[in-house]
């Protein structure tokens, strides 16, 4: 699990906090004097982007890891003009603001992973990651997974967190809500966290029921827990609590079923529901510093970006600011 930093980029020396911050996580993770270098570049010209064109932006980074190698995720939201073409834009030395015009087409050039995604008159989100060492291309990636987990505005620590873990049978995904927010209910959601880890070899309701007792000693948390079969195209699913989850596809939509309660506290009936799988599909899990509003079908092409555009366009629209939110978004490796 590796929770998000997110930075408001309204000015120019909020631009330079951001390249610091970049490079100072980059430095943590391991990464050479190059990755460095590159790391400072991306996050400079995505802040400075921010800056220049858009409205309410955001810049948010997290720690990644795939074959046990580290990477940096930035992600940039905001509410802006939009961009109108984006090939052009991403053409080096092509610039709407008297810049040198490096901007977007070098992003795309220094990424290992980059994305865009942009809707006219409702803003942009670009996705840059970088990884501290080159990744195998011989080892297919069995799950795609894209997360925002922010704590309420004012608050240091998140009382929302997640965890995954990924087998050769299936994938298990866990999101929780600790009662309330600040570190008390971190400290719930975190113990929810550790016996998922403990136990990610039993059933969804199995890990639910355990988390049960290990919880009565905290606050409590609302938490949903999915086990993602790939090749018998089935999803296995527990929840207790106000963790909202979807699934998407061309072939069928559904909500997936939470029963009422506090892990910890009350929690009358733990039930795990089955579901089928679709492989053009994607799972959404939420905790309720989301609105339930949200509609993915608006955002006309998002349904294929990577998880994390998605999870961070949904955040950028839908966060309520007044509590500690987490957006999970996963798909089958592509």
């Amino acid at each position: 699990m590796s929770n998000s930093v997110v930075l408001s980029i309204l000015e120019s020396s909020q631009a330079g906090e951001a390249r610091r911050n970049a490079v100072a996580l980059a430095s943590r993770l391991g990464f050479n004097e190059t990755a460095k270098g590159k790391v400072a570049i991306v996050a400079t010209e995505i802040a400075n982007n921010l800056v220049q064109h858009a409205r309410e932006g955001l810049l948010l980074l997290q720690t990644i890891n795939k074959q046990n190698v580290l990477g940096i995720e930035i992600l940039s939201l905001d509410k802006g003009p939009g961009i109108h073409n984006i090939d052009e834009c991403l053409r080096d030395g092509f610039s709407t603001a008297s810049t040198p015009g490096n901007g977007l087409g070098a992003i795309s050039r220094l990424s290992d992973v980059f994305e865009i995604y942009s809707r006219p008159n409702e803003g942009t989100a670009i996705l840059s990651q970088l990884w501290a060492a080159p990744l195998s291309d011989s080892l297919p990636e069995q799950l795609e997974l894209g997360v925002v987990c922010l704590p309420k505005t004012g608050e240091e620590v998140s009382g929302d967190a997640w965890a995954s873990k990924v087998n050769e049978q299936y994938s298990l995904i866990l999101v929780a809500d600790g009662l309330g927010h600040g570190p008390l209910a971190a400290r719930a959601s975190l113990e929810a966290v550790r016996i998922f880890e403990e136990s990610s070899h039993r059933s969804p309701k199995e890990i639910v029921e355990a988390a049960h007792g290990a919880l009565r000693s905290t606050r409590g948390a609302a938490l949903a827990i999915a086990q993602i079969n790939f090749e018998q195209q089935s999803i296995r699913f527990t929840g207790v609590g106000n963790i909202g989850a979807s699934f998407l596809s061309p072939v069928k939509n559904y909500s997936l079923v939470s029963h009422n309660g506090t892990v910890g506290h009350e929690a009358r009936k733990i039930q795990e529901f089955t579901y089928q799988w679709h492989p053009s599909g994607i799972l959404i899990m939420h905790s309720d510093g989301l609105s339930t509003q949200w509609r993915l079908e608006r955002y006309a092409g998002l349904s294929y970006k990577h998880p994390s555009l998605i999870a961070g366009i949904l955040y950028r629209d839908f966060n309520r600011d007044r509590d500690d939110v987490t957006v999970l978004v996963a798909r089958e490796g592509r």
